[in-house]
């Protein structure tokens, strides 16, 4: 079900590789409790840039993976994948967190110029062929440690406790804008917020955050 949301542009394709690595992820212990706030607890530490589960997305003070790593004291499903028709992606994968009272599991896409990413590539220990058509490149160790060290693009969370229209609204209050895509989806958009709120009548939600200035990379694909 998640896969279906990736229809409307680039960054909802972040959902649709969690599916791909969903499918190859190791089991894993759950993660210690994060305690650095709600989904709908988003801060503005300064213009364009949003604060969310104690990650700072935009400029120059944007968090990176390793700081992602210090807070779920979980090791992440690291690695480069290359869609067929998409640039490829830079992206950690956690299959459990905690956040409050919440669990779900959480996408972080890394920033990484095209050149980067060609090396790490280059580099790859290993490569896999994913069901969806998406090569799966897993790090070198030191391109690994190199990665940790980049700023966070975007963040996914999936949730595992369902959503409605009820719960978004009493706890993100009024979307500037709400679009239906498909015959399940619709989108709460919350562009001051840097946050797509993806309801699914038949699957899961997705909540996608980028940094408010950078919020044409969430509005842009659904048209209208």
């Amino acid at each position: 079900m998640v896969g279906l949301k990736v229809a409307a542009g680039v960054f909802v394709l972040l959902v649709a590789m969690l599916l791909a690595q969903m499918l190859l992820a190791p089991q894993q212990q759950p993660a210690p409790a994060m305690t650095h706030g709600m989904p709908w607890q988003i801060e503005h530490p300064g213009p364009g840039q949003s604060r969310v589960f104690g990650l700072t997305l935009g400029g120059g003070a944007a968090s990176t993976l390793a700081d992602a790593l210090r807070l779920a004291k979980e090791a992440p499903v690291l690695a480069l994948l290359t869609p067929q028709d998409a640039p490829a992606a830079l992206e950690a994968y956690f299959e459990n967190v905690s956040l409050g009272a919440l669990t779900g599991k959480l996408v972080l896409s890394i920033a990484a110029a095209p050149g980067e990413l060609e090396s790490m590539r280059g580099n790859a220990a290993k490569t896999d062929h994913l069901e969806t058509g998406i090569r799966k490149y897993v790090l070198h160790e030191a391109d690994r440690q190199r990665a940790e060290r980049l700023p966070l693009a975007a963040i996914a969370f999936i949730p595992s406790a369902r959503l409605d229209e009820a719960v978004i609204l009493e706890r993100f209050g009024m979307p500037a804008e709400r679009i239906r895509q498909g015959e399940t989806l619709e989108h709460f958009l919350y562009p001051a917020q840097g946050l797509d709120i993806v309801l699914d009548s038949k699957g899961k939600e997705v909540l996608q955050y980028v940094a408010p200035a950078e919020f044409a990379r969430l509005r842009a694909p659904l048209g209208k």
